[in-house]
């Protein structure tokens, strides 16, 4: 019999916190906070059954650091990690640290964050596994002319990619030789400044693509099973902004394949834990490998509703050692995401932190609200401008949208603009109704402005 954990301290902050918290006490097991001074009010501190101030708003000083983390871990006996997302849950010293003091890091082992947050290796892995990947040899570019002269052999367009990178941050679509220097020079920049590492490689760019991931868990036993796809299509600057499954592009056929793909990737290096498998999907429905995610989604919940499974439930037992079942799921009806984020979509996404005065949350058959937000929350500068999460379930896409625009219209915050207006636009447009979207459609179209 597989032992449990008794204490798990959570590595993170908001919803993804709270969200831990309640699967955690449905569970029977004890959960740690941790909290900057920031976050003093906030819901997840309120609902752990401790909570430990671990330093200043800045996340260099309390959600990053991992000196003060352990020493929360060691006060409160806390016997697991969960990282959560974002912060140090794709962090392998982290991980290593934890599994060097004995704690279990709720996610995958330091070898397989390295290897698959190192986006040259992850490339070179998943070619040795037979899984498809994007064209170009994944090598680090010496300088902005060898990049030059790959791209002539390559054929633009083309796209830089720092080899560290996520989020979208270091990336750059170079469509001819004229625009390569600067690009170049903006890509290395930007990846210095937010992975400090400058390393840039290049592959060859898919025209108008589609984002579609496969969700995986691995047990500690050699066992990796796929629970169907999310399309993440909807974005703006490389930034997911609404996820649905199944998608509207997908065939049972292309289903298959991605995800037998996926299983092959997770199985060449023996993984355990939930993860991601992301891929583009281009207009003939041929499929490339993009990157592994070694952590719970943010748009997990999608998956959930999907297939009505809690994930974070399942990462717990495999972590404390039990085997899956080794069976696939398909997804059942039609669930949609939309993140609602602290931001004026119609002033460029900008971000609009401070009280919020009101608050009612959508409610109904079929509708989930993830958050930790309330009335008289203070949404803070120093973190993520994501306020919550709002997932529908129906039987069809069609009626999937249509309770969207439901809850939508429900959804109230005051005191702070929010993105739930960009979500509303989103639904009426054509081409988002009829499935005819890919990465690049949104930047394509002129948006309200405010």
């Amino acid at each position: 019999m597989a032992k449990k954990f008794n204490k798990i301290l959570i590595a993170n902050r908001g919803e993804i916190a709270l969200r831990i918290i309640r699967t955690c006490r449905e569970m029977g097991i004890k959960t740690v906070a941790i909290y900057s001074t920031a976050d003093r009010e906030s819901l997840h501190v309120r609902f752990a059954d401790e909570a430990v101030c671990i330093g200043p708003p800045a996340s260099a000083d309390s959600y990053l650091s991992i000196p003060k983390i352990m020493a929360a871990v060691e006060i409160t006996n806390a016997d697991a990690v969960h990282p959560g997302y974002g912060f140090l849950s794709e962090n392998a010293d982290f991980a290593e640290i934890c599994q060097d003091y004995g704690i279990k890091f709720i996610g995958p082992s330091p070898e397989h964050i390295r290897n698959m947050g190192d986006k040259i290796t992850a490339k070179e892995t998943m070619i040795r596994a037979g899984v498809p990947v994007v064209p170009g040899d994944g090598t680090l570019l010496k300088s902005a002319e060898d990049g030059i002269e790959r791209a002539e052999k390559m054929g633009y367009p083309v796209m830089i990619k720092a080899t560290a990178g996520g989020g979208g941050k270091g990336m750059r679509i170079v469509k001819r030789k004229e625009d390569f220097v600067n690009a170049w020079n903006s890509a290395r920049a930007e990846a210095k400044a937010s992975f400090g590492n400058d390393g840039i490689y290049m592959e060859k760019y898919i025209v108008q693509p589609r984002h579609i991931e496969i969700q995986v868990i691995g047990d500690q036993y050699g066992t990796v099973i796929h629970l169907s796809e999310r399309d993440c299509s909807v974005q703006r600057r490389h930034q997911k902004l609404l996820e649905e499954c199944p998608s509207p592009f997908m065939t049972d056929e292309l289903r298959q394949r991605m995800g037998e793909a996926a299983i092959k990737a997770g199985e060449a290096i023996g993984y355990e834990g939930v993860g991601t498998v992301e891929f583009l999907v281009d207009a003939d429905r041929n499929f490339y490998f993009m990157e592994m995610n070694t952590r719970i989604q943010v748009e997990h919940p999608v998956t959930e509703e999907s297939i009505d499974h809690d994930l974070i439930k399942e990462q717990i037992k495999v972590a404390y050692g039990e085997k899956l079942s080794g069976k696939n799921y398909t997804p059942k009806g039609h669930v949609m995401e939309c993140r609602i984020n602290a931001e004026d979509p119609w002033r460029d996404f900008r971000p609009s932190p401070g009280k919020i005065t009101s608050f009612h949350s959508s409610k109904g058959h079929g509708v989930r609200v993830d958050t930790h937000v309330y009335a008289g929350y203070t949404v803070s500068p120093y973190y993520d401008s994501m306020i919550a999460k709002l997932i529908v379930r129906a039987p069809t896409r069609a009626e999937a949208i249509t309770k969207m625009e439901r809850a939508l219209d429900e959804f109230i915050v005051e005191g702070i603009k929010t993105t739930v207006p960009f979500h509303q636009w989103l639904l009426r447009q054509e081409d988002f109704r009829e499935g005819n979207f890919d990465t690049g459609w949104l930047g394509q179209q002129e948006l309200p402005k405010g």
